[in-house]
């Protein structure tokens, strides 16, 4: 009988969480899980920018080696595909080496599966990423990637508004 009224007092003392303290809990997870997701984010974007300058550093190499071989830039007509396939149209390549300038079938895409856009007089050269949006403009992590050749000199690659180094 004493057992049973131990009982009794022991299952009456029991207390749940209210509704307002699992809310509190609820929007306290929440909050904290939209914080790790958007810095998560925001580092999975920095590292695909850094990556995108890392390709156009690796392109620009083998725009050099173009260059070298043939003596001037492909134009824009020409394109980033003549590092692949030597190129039909405009100046002639004569030493077109028989695999092209890069491994594989086709040029590299920026890490969001974009084509990279290629701007050359056959002297100076630009590469541009139109970035995570895919389109031409853009600001803060939409902004476009840009790589500058300067003549003589080590081109820069930086988006729209600076012309910082690859890193």
């Amino acid at each position: 009988m004493e057992s049973r009224s131990l009982e009794k007092v022991i299952i009456q003392n029991q207390k749940g969480f209210s509704l307002i303290e699992i809310l509190i809990a609820l929007t306290l997870l929440i909050g904290a899980g939209t914080f790790v997701v958007g810095r998560f984010m925001d580092s999975l974007n920095e590292g695909q920018v850094k990556s995108t300058k890392i390709q156009m550093s690796n392109i620009d190499s083998r725009l050099k080696d173009f260059r070298r071989k043939c003596g001037f830039y492909p134009t824009t007509e020409q394109g980033l595909d003549s590092l692949v396939t030597k190129p039909t149209s405009g100046r002639e390549c004569k030493d077109y080496p028989p695999n092209g300038f890069i491994d594989g079938d086709q040029v590299p895409q920026d890490p969001w599966n974009n084509d990279f856009v290629y701007d050359s007089d056959g002297k100076v050269f630009n590469i541009i990423s139109y970035g995570p949006d895919g389109e031409q403009g853009g600001e803060g992590t939409d902004a476009d990637i840009y790589f500058k050749a300067v003549k003589g000199a080590e081109g820069t690659a930086g988006d729209k508004d600076s012309e910082a180094a690859p890193e």
